[in-house]
Protein backbone atom coordinates (compact mmCIF):
# COMPACT_ATOMS: atom_id res chain seq x y z
CA UNK A 1 0.00 0.00 0.00
CA UNK A 2 2.58 2.24 0.80
CA UNK A 3 4.71 1.63 -2.06
CA UNK A 4 1.69 2.47 -4.58
CA UNK A 5 1.70 5.72 -2.73
CA UNK A 6 5.21 6.44 -2.87
CA UNK A 7 4.91 5.44 -6.47
CA UNK A 8 1.42 8.05 -7.30
CA UNK A 9 3.67 10.49 -5.60
CA UNK A 10 6.44 10.04 -7.56
CA UNK A 11 4.48 9.90 -10.81
CA UNK A 12 2.91 12.96 -9.59
CA UNK A 13 5.75 15.51 -9.35
CA UNK A 14 7.53 14.15 -12.51
CA UNK A 15 4.56 15.09 -14.25
CA UNK A 16 5.14 18.17 -12.75
CA UNK A 17 8.55 18.57 -13.45
CA UNK A 18 7.46 18.36 -16.97
CA UNK A 19 4.76 20.79 -17.01
CA UNK A 20 6.98 23.15 -15.77
CA UNK A 21 5.96 23.17 -11.71
CA UNK A 22 8.79 24.39 -9.30
CA UNK A 23 9.70 21.44 -7.08
CA UNK A 24 9.17 21.02 -3.20
CA UNK A 25 12.87 22.40 -2.66
CA UNK A 26 12.70 25.19 -4.93
CA UNK A 27 9.43 26.87 -3.57
CA UNK A 28 11.02 26.26 -0.08
CA UNK A 29 13.86 28.47 -1.11
CA UNK A 30 11.35 31.49 -3.13
CA UNK A 31 10.89 34.63 -0.80
CA UNK A 32 7.30 35.41 -0.13
CA UNK A 33 6.32 38.28 -2.13
CA UNK A 34 5.10 41.40 -1.00
CA UNK A 35 1.17 42.34 -0.52
CA UNK A 36 -0.30 43.19 -3.01
CA UNK A 37 -0.98 46.85 -4.38
CA UNK A 38 -3.67 48.67 -4.92
CA UNK A 39 -2.66 48.16 -9.17
CA UNK A 40 -2.38 43.98 -8.56
CA UNK A 41 -6.30 44.30 -6.37
CA UNK A 42 -7.64 45.65 -10.11
CA UNK A 43 -6.10 43.19 -12.43
CA UNK A 44 -2.70 44.85 -13.29
CA UNK A 45 0.70 44.54 -12.28
CA UNK A 46 2.54 47.94 -11.68
CA UNK A 47 5.09 49.49 -14.13
CA UNK A 48 8.41 50.31 -12.56
CA UNK A 49 9.42 52.97 -14.65
CA UNK A 50 9.96 56.96 -13.64
CA UNK A 51 7.49 58.39 -15.57
CA UNK A 52 8.27 61.83 -14.27
CA UNK A 53 11.62 61.56 -16.18
CA UNK A 54 10.48 60.61 -19.13
CA UNK A 55 7.88 63.48 -19.09
CA UNK A 56 9.93 66.36 -18.45
CA UNK A 57 12.09 64.73 -21.62
CA UNK A 58 9.86 65.07 -23.58
CA UNK A 59 8.86 68.66 -22.14
CA UNK A 60 12.28 69.56 -22.64
CA UNK A 61 12.65 68.54 -26.56
CA UNK A 62 8.90 69.95 -27.06
CA UNK A 63 10.22 73.36 -26.27
CA UNK A 64 13.34 72.85 -27.76
CA UNK A 65 11.21 72.41 -31.10
CA UNK A 66 8.71 75.49 -30.12
CA UNK A 67 11.37 77.44 -29.86
CA UNK A 68 13.11 76.75 -33.31
CA UNK A 69 10.06 77.09 -35.07
CA UNK A 70 9.69 80.46 -33.74
CA UNK A 71 12.62 81.36 -34.56
CA UNK A 72 12.50 80.33 -38.07
CA UNK A 73 9.27 82.11 -38.21
CA UNK A 74 10.93 85.40 -36.93
CA UNK A 75 13.68 84.92 -39.38
CA UNK A 76 11.60 84.37 -42.34
CA UNK A 77 9.51 87.47 -41.21
CA UNK A 78 11.67 89.71 -40.71
CA UNK A 79 13.54 88.98 -44.41
CA UNK A 80 9.68 88.72 -45.58
CA UNK A 81 9.54 92.62 -44.03
CA UNK A 82 12.80 93.33 -45.47
CA UNK A 83 11.94 92.21 -49.19
CA UNK A 84 8.54 93.48 -49.59
CA UNK A 85 8.28 96.99 -51.01
CA UNK A 86 5.05 98.61 -49.55
CA UNK A 87 4.76 101.90 -48.03
CA UNK A 88 2.66 99.92 -45.07
CA UNK A 89 5.82 98.59 -44.03
CA UNK A 90 7.35 101.13 -44.01
CA UNK A 91 7.38 101.90 -40.28
CA UNK A 92 7.70 98.71 -38.89
CA UNK A 93 10.90 98.39 -41.09
CA UNK A 94 12.30 101.73 -39.27
CA UNK A 95 11.34 100.04 -35.95
CA UNK A 96 12.94 97.19 -36.47
CA UNK A 97 16.08 98.82 -37.92
CA UNK A 98 16.68 100.99 -35.08
CA UNK A 99 15.72 97.97 -32.56
CA UNK A 100 18.29 95.85 -34.50
CA UNK A 101 21.20 98.69 -34.72
CA UNK A 102 20.55 100.80 -31.38
CA UNK A 103 20.86 100.18 -27.82
CA UNK A 104 18.02 100.65 -25.50
CA UNK A 105 18.18 103.47 -23.47
CA UNK A 106 18.90 101.83 -20.42
CA UNK A 107 20.69 105.09 -19.16
CA UNK A 108 17.18 107.42 -19.59
CA UNK A 109 15.32 104.98 -17.91
CA UNK A 110 17.16 104.29 -15.22
CA UNK A 111 17.26 108.10 -14.93
CA UNK A 112 13.35 108.19 -14.75
CA UNK A 113 12.97 105.54 -12.32
CA UNK A 114 15.53 107.41 -10.24
CA UNK A 115 13.45 110.26 -10.61
CA UNK A 116 10.15 109.01 -9.93
CA UNK A 117 11.13 106.33 -6.73
CA UNK A 118 14.72 108.24 -5.44
CA UNK A 119 17.10 105.11 -6.22
CA UNK A 120 18.86 104.27 -9.62
CA UNK A 121 16.81 101.61 -11.14
CA UNK A 122 18.76 98.26 -9.92
CA UNK A 123 20.52 96.34 -13.34
CA UNK A 124 23.18 95.15 -11.57
CA UNK A 125 24.15 95.66 -7.21
CA UNK A 126 25.46 99.18 -6.71
CA UNK A 127 28.65 99.53 -5.24
CA UNK A 128 29.69 102.51 -2.78
CA UNK A 129 31.68 103.92 -5.41
CA UNK A 130 28.76 104.44 -7.23
CA UNK A 131 27.75 106.97 -5.25
CA UNK A 132 30.28 109.28 -6.25
CA UNK A 133 28.08 112.55 -8.05
CA UNK A 134 29.71 116.24 -8.96
CA UNK A 135 28.08 118.10 -11.64
CA UNK A 136 31.34 119.78 -13.02
CA UNK A 137 32.70 117.74 -15.99
CA UNK A 138 36.11 116.84 -16.01
CA UNK A 139 38.60 114.63 -18.25
CA UNK A 140 38.19 110.53 -17.36
CA UNK A 141 42.03 111.05 -16.59
CA UNK A 142 44.55 114.28 -16.02
CA UNK A 143 47.16 114.63 -18.43
CA UNK A 144 47.84 116.51 -21.46
CA UNK A 145 45.69 116.25 -25.03
CA UNK A 146 48.54 115.07 -27.46
CA UNK A 147 46.00 114.62 -30.73
CA UNK A 148 42.86 116.89 -30.93
CA UNK A 149 39.44 116.18 -32.35
CA UNK A 150 40.07 117.98 -35.32
CA UNK A 151 42.91 115.31 -36.24
CA UNK A 152 40.72 112.21 -36.42
CA UNK A 153 37.30 113.54 -35.88
CA UNK A 154 36.39 111.54 -33.18
CA UNK A 155 38.20 111.94 -29.76
CA UNK A 156 41.04 112.90 -28.05
CA UNK A 157 44.08 111.12 -27.21
CA UNK A 158 45.24 112.21 -23.46
CA UNK A 159 48.89 111.30 -22.22
CA UNK A 160 48.78 111.12 -18.05
CA UNK A 161 52.34 110.39 -17.92
CA UNK A 162 51.85 108.32 -14.79
CA UNK A 163 49.77 105.22 -13.81
CA UNK A 164 46.09 106.61 -13.10
CA UNK A 165 42.59 105.90 -12.71
CA UNK A 166 40.23 106.06 -15.62
CA UNK A 167 36.84 107.92 -13.95
CA UNK A 168 33.16 107.68 -15.78
CA UNK A 169 32.60 111.27 -17.34
CA UNK A 170 28.88 111.44 -15.72
CA UNK A 171 26.57 108.61 -14.10
CA UNK A 172 25.05 105.81 -16.51
CA UNK A 173 24.96 102.39 -17.76
CA UNK A 174 28.00 100.50 -18.82
CA UNK A 175 27.07 99.17 -22.72
CA UNK A 176 30.49 97.93 -23.46
CA UNK A 177 33.03 96.73 -21.40
CA UNK A 178 35.88 94.58 -23.55
CA UNK A 179 38.63 94.51 -26.48
CA UNK A 180 37.89 96.42 -29.76
CA UNK A 181 39.73 96.23 -32.57
CA UNK A 182 40.91 99.83 -33.05
CA UNK A 183 41.55 101.23 -28.91
CA UNK A 184 42.11 97.40 -27.20
CA UNK A 185 40.33 97.53 -24.13
CA UNK A 186 37.69 99.74 -24.22
CA UNK A 187 34.42 101.07 -22.18
CA UNK A 188 31.47 102.60 -23.46
CA UNK A 189 29.25 104.29 -21.03
CA UNK A 190 25.21 105.21 -21.71
CA UNK A 191 24.51 108.50 -20.22
CA UNK A 192 20.92 109.96 -19.69
CA UNK A 193 21.07 113.14 -21.66
CA UNK A 194 21.56 110.92 -25.23
CA UNK A 195 25.64 111.35 -25.26
CA UNK A 196 28.02 107.73 -24.80
CA UNK A 197 31.32 108.62 -23.59
CA UNK A 198 34.29 106.04 -24.79
CA UNK A 199 37.39 105.26 -22.63
CA UNK A 200 39.85 103.33 -25.00
CA UNK A 201 43.82 101.55 -24.37
CA UNK A 202 43.12 100.97 -20.76
CA UNK A 203 45.49 98.79 -18.82
CA UNK A 204 42.55 97.12 -16.48
CA UNK A 205 38.73 97.32 -16.76
CA UNK A 206 36.80 97.41 -13.31
CA UNK A 207 33.63 97.84 -14.72
CA UNK A 208 30.89 94.65 -16.29
CA UNK A 209 28.13 94.91 -18.94
CA UNK A 210 25.10 97.01 -18.15
CA UNK A 211 26.23 98.44 -14.63
CA UNK A 212 25.43 101.34 -13.21
CA UNK A 213 28.22 104.04 -12.29
CA UNK A 214 27.93 107.41 -10.57
CA UNK A 215 29.95 110.55 -12.32
CA UNK A 216 33.52 110.56 -11.94
CA UNK A 217 33.24 106.48 -10.67
CA UNK A 218 36.94 104.81 -11.16
CA UNK A 219 36.16 102.45 -14.55
CA UNK A 220 39.57 101.07 -15.09
CA UNK A 221 43.10 102.00 -15.21
CA UNK A 222 45.77 103.02 -16.87
CA UNK A 223 49.50 102.68 -17.30
CA UNK A 224 52.21 103.77 -19.35
CA UNK A 225 53.99 100.54 -19.92
CA UNK A 226 51.57 99.39 -22.17
CA UNK A 227 50.23 102.25 -24.00
CA UNK A 228 50.97 106.32 -24.08
CA UNK A 229 47.77 107.57 -24.04
CA UNK A 230 44.16 107.39 -23.18
CA UNK A 231 41.38 107.31 -25.95
CA UNK A 232 38.09 109.73 -25.18
CA UNK A 233 35.55 110.32 -27.15
CA UNK A 234 32.04 111.39 -26.13
CA UNK A 235 29.13 110.41 -29.20
CA UNK A 236 25.35 111.51 -29.81
CA UNK A 237 22.85 110.47 -32.36
CA UNK A 238 25.56 108.85 -34.16
CA UNK A 239 27.54 111.66 -34.16
CA UNK A 240 30.78 112.22 -32.46
CA UNK A 241 31.25 115.81 -30.79
CA UNK A 242 34.54 117.70 -29.58
CA UNK A 243 35.08 117.00 -26.10
CA UNK A 244 36.60 120.39 -25.27
CA UNK A 245 33.53 121.78 -26.30
CA UNK A 246 32.16 119.40 -23.79
CA UNK A 247 34.83 119.97 -20.88
CA UNK A 248 37.43 122.49 -20.31
CA UNK A 249 40.99 121.11 -21.40
CA UNK A 250 43.80 122.31 -21.85
CA UNK A 251 45.28 120.90 -24.83
CA UNK A 252 48.86 120.42 -26.34
CA UNK A 253 49.60 119.91 -30.17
Amino acid sequence: MKRGVKKVRKSIEQRKKTRGYPFREESKKQIMSPLPQEEEKHGYLPVFSDASVSSKKDRAVSGFFLKGTLSIMLFFGAALLWQTDSEVLESPKRWSSIALTQHFPFAKVNAWYQETFGSPLAFTPRSESAAVQDDLLALPVNGNVTETFQSNGKGIMIEPGETTDVAALREGIVIFAGNDKETNKTIIIQHPDGTNSTYGFLSSIDVHLYQYVGSNQRVGQFSPSESDTVYFAIEKDNDYIDPVQVIQVDDQE
